[in-house]
């Protein structure tokens, strides 16, 4: 998916591109980073579609994201040392 229509598909969505991130537990940057590339990760964008989707029909995700206890993903840079330590 493109950037572009990415940002369509979010627009159309209670969340913006932040709160998105946060919602999955990304740097809150991720998302506005991927506008140089163009595109968007395919799992973002379904993901993305299928919160469109549950939003049109008025189902509550939020919480059952929240309840998967996310662990942001590591820093880049950070040795697996690091990582496992």
């Amino acid at each position: 998916m493109t950037y572009d229509d990415f940002t369509a598909e979010l627009a159309h969505t209670s969340l913006s591109g932040r709160k998105f991130a946060q919602l999955l537990k990304l740097n809150p940057n991720t998302i506005a980073n991927y506008k140089q590339a163009g595109k968007v990760p395919a799992h973002l964008a379904v993901i993305l579609v299928l919160i469109r989707g549950l939003e049109e029909h008025g189902i509550e995700y939020r919480q059952r994201v929240e309840a998967l206890a996310l662990e942001p993903n590591a820093r880049r840079g950070k040795s697996i040392a690091e990582i496992s330590a």
